[in-house]
């Protein structure tokens, strides 16, 4: 965020932005497919220099998966005959590449010939020779930190690429990047809802892939209109969304060059020297001037007048407020003083380990509770969480418009920062006790109020 302003909330320790690396890859209670998914034997689906390996075997798996998808949606969508892979698909060990597993124009072709160095710590498509490459040593980093699912999401992101090699590619990168996550979210529904033979993935497991799906960003502050741009985080993960949400048709027709995307560029050397984090000490009155002045513009329209509760921190156990008190809560909203509390060492964990957008995400949750408590709606059933969370999305939509520009702006990565934050804190019994709600399905909701503002956070609009 970049803002210069008086100390407000305590102090919090400086630290450093998760999730700063890329590749040039992407990245869905559903049944494990019609029954158990079965291994797709090496003769029956060959993958040049594929070993006996994990990371091929889940490549191979979704790859094969990915060739039913693709035969079922293709002439759905795009009326044409489904035309398969016709260069081949290739596995490469960055770790110890074997040359001799490969033909004499590597991973490529005649007409393009690639050393299969080239695809080290990435996974790529090349229209030049309709082929498919993979590093299975990243595949299986990804898949150590992250679960089995993102290797194949990397797949179905390729695949992506291939389907528009087909269809036809976009003008810019980060429409054709984004867009293949698009793709290979609508694959990733189709996974969860038990279509596949050979790929499973439960919806409780969607967080951990979500997660990681941020973590293939670009470098933070990379120009959206750069040539190898993907997008920030939250773009990717929108796009993803998108496609999990709305299918092949939703990619087809809304990844267009007038798309939204959050991926900005650092505006000054003190904002990319601190990796677009304020100091410590003065995120929390830009909290407390833009929070009251988000809920003072939106409540005229609920035909409410909006009273701001306080704001405190805290340290240890939680002031006694009901049942605050008792859970020993990291943040809530009490009643009682009608007062915003959030615990300091939450706020210091989440700026050190993710960002200073993280901290004003953190209280943004409790205030949209208070909020709802103004507008006589319940603050703790799921469907109050869903619309703190939306509203948070709306509040940080409204710092990327520049209704608060007179106090502070947004840098680039801060709406990843709250994605990482509700993926990272958003199930803990001190944040939001009680819930069911995935951390997928916060991000679902932080990303509706992101976009389509308060239409979708059950306040009454």
């Amino acid at each position: 965020m970049r803002h210069a302003l008086r100390p407000g909330l305590a102090a919090l320790a400086a630290g450093s932005v998760l999730l700063t690396g890329c590749t040039s890859t992407v990245s869905g209670s559903a049944a494990r497919g019609a029954g158990v998914p079965v291994d797709v034997a090496a003769e029956d689906f060959a993958i040049t220099g594929a070993g006996d390996t994990e990371a091929d075997r889940r490549a191979r798996n979704a790859l094969a998966d990915l060739d039913a998808f693709w035969r079922e949606s293709f002439p759905e969508y795009f009326g044409e005959e489904y035309q398969p892979i016709t260069g081949g698909y290739f596995s490469v060990d960055s770790t110890a590449i074997d040359e001799s597993a490969y033909p004499s124009t590597g991973i490529g072709c005649a007409e393009a010939p690639e050393d299969p160095e080239g695809v080290a710590n990435n996974a790529h498509y090349d229209p030049n020779c309709d082929v498919v490459a993979y590093d299975r040593a990243l595949l299986q980093q990804l898949s150590d930190e992250n679960g089995p699912y993102l290797g194949p999401a990397v797949m179905a992101h390729e695949i992506g690429h291939a389907m528009q090699g087909r269809f036809g590619f976009a003008d810019s990168a980060i429409v054709v990047e984004t867009q293949a996550d698009c793709l290979a979210g609508a694959f990733t529904r189709w996974v969860v809802d038990g279509n596949a033979e050979h790929t499973a993935l439960r919806m409780s497991e969607l967080d951990s892939v979500v997660l990681g799906f941020i973590g293939l960003r670009d470098p933070v502050g990379l120009a959206p209109d750069d040539d190898r741009a993907h997008g920030s985080g939250f773009d990717r993960l929108s796009g993803f969304y998108a496609g999990f949400e709305g299918g092949v048709g939703t990619c087809r027709d809304d990844f267009t060059e007038d798309r939204l995307f959050t991926a900005t560029e650092f505006t000054t050397e003190e904002d990319l020297d601190r990796g677009g984090n304020l100091p410590a000490d003065q995120i929390g009155e830009l909290v407390a001037q833009t929070l009251p002045a988000f809920y003072q513009s939106v409540f005229p329209g609920l035909g409410a007048e909006f009273t701001p509760p306080a704001i405190e921190t805290f340290e240890g156990t939680a002031p006694e407020c009901g049942d605050m008190g008792a859970e020993d809560r990291d943040l809530g909203w009490c009643e009682a003083d009608d007062t915003v509390y959030v615990d300091s060492e939450l706020l210091g964990g989440a700026y050190e380990q993710i960002g200073d957008f993280a901290v004003a995400a953190a209280v943004s949750l409790a205030y949209a509770q208070a909020a709802r408590a103004q507008l006589d709606l319940p603050v703790d059933d799921a469907a109050a969480i869903s619309s703190a969370v939306c509203l948070t999305g709306w509040y940080t939509a409204r710092f990327w418009t520049g209704d608060f520009e007179q106090v502070g702006t947004l840098s680039p990565g801060d709406v990843d920062e709250a994605a990482v934050f509700l993926l990272t804190y958003g199930q803990e019994d001190g944040v939001f006790p009680n819930t069911d709600l995935s951390g997928f399905e916060m991000v679902d909701a932080f990303r509706d109020g992101f976009l389509s503002g308060g239409a979708g956070c059950d306040i009454g609009l």
